[in-house]
């Protein structure tokens, strides 16, 4: 059993930043393919980045790219998302997810494993 647990999330004028970060326990996570996803009041859950196993391959969301970028540390079991230039589109809960298998996923139903989510609320 793998867990998940966010933190980082908060308040942040548009423009500003804020770095996400998914603490893993149980078993280790450095063979699990790993993402961040995010719901916003009243909208579906969505697809925001993903990163491999050894973080050689990354993918991310046409609405973030070149603003957010992803990570992990192997070593601490722990994976990141550094949030840049932010928008107030971008006010949601931010969640990690992990999944057992080699390829970089953006379905919500391809991965197994979830935490509880942290928000973040850009004002304007």
């Amino acid at each position: 059993q793998v867990q998940l647990v966010e933190s980082g999330g908060g308040l942040v004028q548009a423009g500003g930043s804020l770095r996400l970060s998914c603490a893993t326990s149980g078993r280790t996570v450095s063979g699990y393919t790993m993402g961040w996803f995010r719901q916003a009041p009243g909208k579906e859950r969505e697809f925001v980045a993903a990163i491999s196993q050894i973080g050689s391959r990354t993918l991310y969301a046409d609405s973030v790219k070149g603003r957010f970028t992803i990570s992990r540390d192997n070593t601490k079991t722990t994976l990141y998302l550094q949030m840049n230039n932010l928008k107030p589109e971008d006010t949601a809960i931010y969640s990690c997810a992990g999944r057992t298998g080699f390829n970089v996923a953006t379905q919500t139903a391809s991965y197994a494993y979830w935490g509880q989510g942290t928000q973040v609320t850009v004002s304007s």
